[in-house]
C-alpha cells in the first residue's frame, strides 16, 4: 500500500461516500462491531465532512454526524473538540490512529488496512499523469450506459456555464434579448480574431436601428463597414465609394461613436476576411432584422441552417478587399461556419431563454439542434478519437470539450462519472 501521503483528504471522503471499502467484519477500534447502514450526505459547508449518518455500533443504530481524517491527530490539530459544531459526531473514520482524542470517548473506525491498494496506485497515477485524460489508459472499460448518461450531464453543464455570461449580458442589456442575441450573433461572425471587435461593431448599431434600414442591405452593409472603420479611405471604385456616402450620411443621423478596435486581416484565410464576414452578417439581418424572435418560431435544424445559408454582395464575389479584384468565387456562409453559429451562439442563447423563462421546449429544443449537428473537427477531437471515442454529434463533442477542460484538465477524476466507475472497478 502506498505511504499515506499519498491518500487525499478528498480521495478519502470519495472512498467513504461510495463504500469503496472492504465492509467485512468491521470493529471499532476497541472491539465493537459496527455497520454502516447510511454514510451521510456529503458536506460542502463548515462543520463535519457527512452529515445526517446512519451507524450501527453492536446493537445500537445512531444517526448523527462523521468526520474523516487521515490521522486521528487531525482532530485535535483542527481544533474540533472546541468547536460546537462536532458535538454530534457520531463516529471518526481514519486511515491511521496515531493519537487519542483527549476527554472525550470517540468511537473510531480505521480503514488503513480496508482500502484497495490498485484503487490508491491509480488514483495516485492519475494525479501524476500529464497525458490527454488521466485515465486515457482504462476509459474504454467503462460502460457505454455510464458514457451516455454523463454526455448527457456535461453538455448541460456546459450550456449553464455559457449562460453565465448571456446572464450578464441581460443585465447590460435590461434584458432585452433581441439586442444580446445580435451581439452574440455579431462576434460569432468575427471568429475569434475579431470577435471582440464585431460585438463592439454591433453594440453601437442597435436592433431599433438596423430594423429601420432592414430592406436596404446597402445600408445595413455601409453601417457595419464604416463602424469596422474600413470606409475611411477615398475609393475609385463606385461601390466603395457609394457605402462611404450611405454611411457618412447615417452616421450624422444617428450620431455613431466609432469603434476603437480595429478589425484584423493578418492570419486568416480570405473567406474570413472582416468585409466578408460584415457583408454577409448584413445579409443576415436583411433577412430577418428581429433575429432572436425568427429563430424561437423555427421548429427544425434545416429551417435554422436555411436562415443562415447567408451570402456577401456581388461585389465581394469578385473581391476580399476594397479595390483590389480576385478571381469569382461566390461568398456565401459555409457550412462548417452554420454549424459554428448553431453550437455557439443559437443553442446556448435558446437554451438560457428556456431555462429563464420555464419553457422547455427551447431548452430542449437548443440540445436536439447540438445533437442533429455534425460533430466539431478540432485538435481535441482527434485526440478523443484517437482514444477510441469518436464524437457523434455536435452535442457530443460539447460535452468531451467540456469534459477535457472542467474535468481532466483540473483532475477532477473524483467528481467524474467515468472516473468514478473505473475506480469503483479497482475497489472491488
Amino acid at each position: 500500500m502506498p505511504q499515506i501521503w499519498s491518500m487525499t483528504e478528498k480521495l478519502f471522503q470519495f472512498i467513504w461516500q461510495f463504500r469503496y471499502f472492504n465492509q467485512t467484519d468491521l470493529r471499532l477500534e476497541n472491539g465493537e462491531s459496527v455497520q454502516v447502514v447510511l454514510p451521510g450526505q456529503l458536506n460542502q459547508n463548515q462543520g463535519p465532512d457527512f452529515l445526517n449518518a446512519k451507524i450501527k455500533i453492536g446493537s445500537t443504530l445512531w444517526v448523527g454526524h462523521v468526520e474523516l481524517h487521515l490521522h486521528s491527530s487531525d482532530w485535535e490539530k483542527h481544533a474540533h473538540t472546541q468547536d460546537k459544531n462536532y458535538r454530534n459526531v457520531i463516529l471518526h473514520v481514519v486511515m491511521e490512529n496515531d493519537a487519542r482524542i483527549e476527554g472525550i470517548e470517540m468511537a473510531t473506525l480505521v480503514l488503513h488496512n480496508r482500502v484497495s491498494k490498485i484503487l490508491l496506485e491509480k488514483y495516485t497515477e492519475w494525479m501524476r499523469d500529464r497525458s490527454f485524460i488521466p485515465c486515457e489508459k482504462n476509459i474504454l472499460q467503462v460502460p457505454g450506459l455510464v458514457w451516455t448518461s454523463w454526455k448527457q450531464r456535461i453538455l448541460v453543464e456546459r450550456l449553464q456555464r455559457k449562460s453565465v455570461i448571456i446572464r450578464q449580458y441581460l443585465l447590460e442589456s435590461h434584458s432585452h434579448w433581441e439586442e444580446i442575441f445580435w451581439w452574440m450573433m455579431a462576434a460569432n461572425f468575427g471568429a475569434k480574431v475579431n470577435s471582440g471587435s464585431f460585438e463592439a461593431i454591433a453594440r453601437t448599431l442597435s436592433t431599433a436601428i438596423l430594423a429601420r434600414h432592414k430592406n436596404q442591405v446597402h445600408q445595413l452593409e455601409a453601417m457595419l463597414l464604416g463602424q469596422a472603420g474600413i470606409l475611411e479611405e477615398n475609393f475609385r471604385e463606385a461601390y466603395p465609394s457609394m457605402l462611404k456616402k450611405e454611411y457618412e450620411f447615417l452616421r450624422s443621423k444617428y450620431q455613431l461613436k466609432p469603434v476603437y478596435q480595429s478589425v484584423q486581416f493578418l492570419r486568416m484565410r480570405p473567406g474570413n476576411f472582416p468585409t466578408i464576414r460584415l457583408s454577409q452578417l448584413a445579409d443576415l439581418v436583411h433577412r430577418s432584422s428581429h433575429l432572436f424572435s425568427r429563430i424561437k418560431e423555427i421548429r427544425t435544424i434545416n429551417e435554422m441552417k436555411a436562415l443562415l445559408e447567408v451570402r456577401a454582395n456581388d461585389y465581394w464575389h469578385y473581391h476580399y478587399t476594397f479595390e483590389e479584384s480576385s478571381p469569382f468565387r461566390m461568398k456565401a456562409l459555409g457550412r462548417q461556419m452554420i454549424e459554428n453559429i448553431m453550437i455557439n451562439t443559437i443553442a446556448p442563447v435558446l437554451y438560457t431563454y428556456g431555462c429563464l423563462h420555464q419553457e422547455e421546449v427551447y431548452s430542449r429544443r437548443a440540445i436536439q439542434w447540438l445533437q442533429e449537428t455534425p460533430a466539431e473537427t478540432n485538435a481535441l477531437m482527434k485526440k478523443w478519437t484517437t482514444l477510441g471515442l469518436r464524437p457523434e454529434n455536435a452535442g457530443d463533442s460539447q460535452a468531451k470539450l467540456e469534459l477535457k477542460s472542467q474535468y481532466c484538465d483540473k483532475k477532477r477524476c473524483l467528481e467524474c462519472a467515468v472516473g468514478n466507475a473505473l475506480l469503483k472497478r479497482m475497489a472491488s
